[in-house]
C-alpha cells in the first residue's frame, strides 16, 4: 500500500503564494506519474499540475506561468509552488499518484479516476 500525506495549505491574500508538499511512504515505485489536483465547493475535482518519472511536467491553462510542480525522488516528495494565486484558486488540494513510467501512452492524467493512490487533501484559501 501507498500513503500520500499532503501539507501546506492555508489562507493567503490575492497575489501571496504557497508552496504545497506531499509525502509518500508505504510501497512506492521509481516508476511514477503523480499530479495535483484540486476541488472547489460545489465543483468536480479538477487536474492542476502532473510529472512523472523523468521529471516532465504539464500544467492546467489556469495555472500555467504561476504553479510549479516538482519532485526530490530521494525523499518521496512531491511539490507545488503556488505564485500569484488568485481567488479562484481557492479549493481543497490533492496529490495522487500512479505507477507506471510515464504520464502518457493511454494514460490521462486529467481524469481523476486514473489515479490510484490519493491522499486527504490541503485547503488552500485565497481572499481578495
Amino acid at each position: 500500500q501507498v500513503q500520500l500525506v499532503e501539507s501546506g495549505g492555508g489562507s493567503v491574500q490575492a497575489g501571496g503564494s504557497l508552496r504545497l508538499s506531499c509525502v509518500a511512504s508505504g510501497h512506492t515505485y521509481s516508476s511514477h506519474c503523480m499530479g495535483w489536483f484540486r476541488q472547489a465547493p460545489g465543483k468536480g475535482r479538477e487536474g492542476v499540475a502532473t510529472i512523472d518519472s523523468s521529471g516532465h511536467t504539464t500544467y492546467a491553462d489556469s495555472v500555467k506561468g504561476r504553479f510549479t510542480i516538482s519532485q526530490d525522488n530521494a525523499k518521496n516528495t512531491l511539490y507545488l509552488q503556488m505564485n500569484s494565486l488568485e481567488p479562484e484558486d481557492t479549493a481543497m488540494y490533492y496529490c495522487a499518484a500512479e505507477y507506471r513510467t510515464y504520464c502518457s501512452g493511454g494514460f490521462n492524467p486529467w481524469v481523476p479516476e486514473s489515479f490510484g493512490y490519493w491522499g486527504q487533501g490541503t485547503q488552500v484559501t485565497v481572499s481578495s
